[in-house]
């Protein structure tokens, strides 16, 4: 009898665990100086309300970084229409291209 339970209750948890869906986008909200702190508020609950995830609030810009479901996205740009708000990917950024070990120039750069 404990088998069965344990295997109805798991396939409750997988059923529920399909049904949501998944944090794809990882990006970064900010918004220009002067933007009032209720707007960010605002698309932080929004984002939380979606059941995203906030990783990271910015102190230097006025944003913060999250994980969120594709449809919150659209939402996110709604609400900050009036405030020129900017949502793009995070991705990590390098400055060098690396070879094998060695640096490889850019292609705008002119070797001397």
């Amino acid at each position: 009898m404990k088998f069965s339970i344990t295997v109805i209750l798991v396939a409750i948890l997988a059923a529920f665990a399909l049904a949501s869906e998944p944090l794809t986008n990882q990006i970064i909200v900010s918004y220009p100086k002067g933007t009032p702190p209720w707007v960010l508020d605002q698309a932080k609950k929004a984002v939380l309300d979606a059941g995203g995830v906030l990783l990271y609030e910015y102190t230097l810009i006025k944003g913060f970084a999250a994980k969120v479901p594709a449809k919150i996205m659209d939402e996110i740009r709604t609400l900050g229409t009036d405030y020129n708000v900017l949502i793009e990917q995070d991705e990590v950024c390098v400055t060098k291209m690396l070879r094998r070990g060695h640096f490889v120039p850019a292609a705008n750069t002119v070797a001397r």
